[in-house]
């Protein structure tokens, strides 16, 4: 029988519990906690972290929710960790559902790092916010999309998901620095990809199909919020055998977006530094702990990827870390 979500925490509580014997004494433990587990952005999160506390002797542990959606999970995960170690380092997977039990935790003495995505109203309580500046990760694709289709004509934006403050910011970000162009009209804005590739694929076939008038697509570009929204969008294309007729601009990595600019089925994806928010979140949250000086804003950056600049070794080395 599979376990349900509360019993696969008190399971991992327990496994984490066991583990005990095996740390030095009076080792410093730190929970990550990321929105998810599956998809690769969160692996190159989960690697920065551990690469942290390797270097500095500490213990991390990394769990997360079984969905991007399950509000639910992720709160008792917080209220589970900050029972078992020093110091939190959390990706909200919602702004403000997180918040409350997040406060507690810090309340409590444990220093939490926010990473990847803001939660509401907590500038007072948490130790610092190491993440992408989202609003300028979303200006970013915005000026890419213009570039491609001269400063002119229709586009379509897929959203990720309700309540994920990194994909709004995202997102408006966007829409504000496109209102600049006004030979641009954003004519869909309003579909939300979903937590799941499955789902993402599933509303952005429904958006294609709906963007399309006698096998063409009526819109010049598209552009999708982060790696979810912008795989499903990848793979509606190239079910609906329009890849690369249309110009793309997608946010984060995967090995798919790597092939897809190499094709020309993509014309850009905007990269945030997972590895980095990871080895950052991890490093802050032990000096906090130790009494050292924490920035309470660290941005990871954002940086464009193209076919032109994928062979520039720095965007080498930064899609390599996204790879692993």
């Amino acid at each position: 029988m599979k376990p349900t979500p509360l019993l696969a925490i008190a399971l991992a509580a327990l496994l984490a519990g066991c583990n005990k014997s095996a740390e030095t004494p009076g080792q410093i433990r730190v929970a990550v906690i990321p929105k998810g587990t599956t998809h690769i952005y969160w692996k190159s999160v989960e690697a920065g972290a551990m690469q942290a506390g390797s270097e500095l002797g500490v213990k991390v542990t990394f769990i997360g929710p079984q969905r991007e959606d399950d509000r639910s999970q992720q709160i008792d995960l917080v209220k589970n960790q900050s029972l078992l170690n020093d110091a939190l380092v959390l990706a909200p997977l919602d702004a403000v559902a997180l918040r409350d039990v997040t406060k507690e935790a810090a309340d409590k003495g444990k220093p939490v790092v926010i990473v990847d995505s803001s939660l509401a109203d907590s500038a007072s309580f948490i130790t610092s916010y190491v993440a992408t500046d989202n609003a300028e990760c979303g200006r970013i694709g915005a000026r890419a999309i213009a570039a491609t289709i001269g400063e002119k004509g229709k586009i379509a934006m897929l959203r990720y998901m309700q309540g994920s403050a990194s994909t709004e910011q995202r997102e408006q970000g966007f829409l504000d620095e496109i209102a600049k162009f006004p030979g641009i009209e954003v004519v869909s804005s309003e579909q939300f990809a979903g937590p799941t590739a499955s789902d993402a694929q599933n509303t952005a076939t429904n958006l294609v199909t709906r963007l399309t008038d006698g096998g063409a697509l009526t819109v010049d570009a598209i552009f999708c919020s982060n790696q979810t929204s912008t795989y499903g969008m990848l793979q509606a294309l190239r079910g609906k055998n329009l890849a690369g007729t249309v110009k793309f601009i997608g946010v984060d990595c995967d090995a798919t977006f790597i092939d897809a600019l190499k094709k020309g089925e993509m014309q850009g994806t905007v990269l945030q530094d997972p590895h980095n928010m990871g080895y950052l979140g991890v490093k802050s949250a032990v000096a906090k702990l130790k009494g050292g000086k924490v920035e309470p804003v660290i941005d990871t950056g954002a940086t464009l990827v193209t076919p032109d600049n994928l062979a520039d070794p720095k965007i080498d080395a930064l899609v390599k870390t996204q790879l692993q």
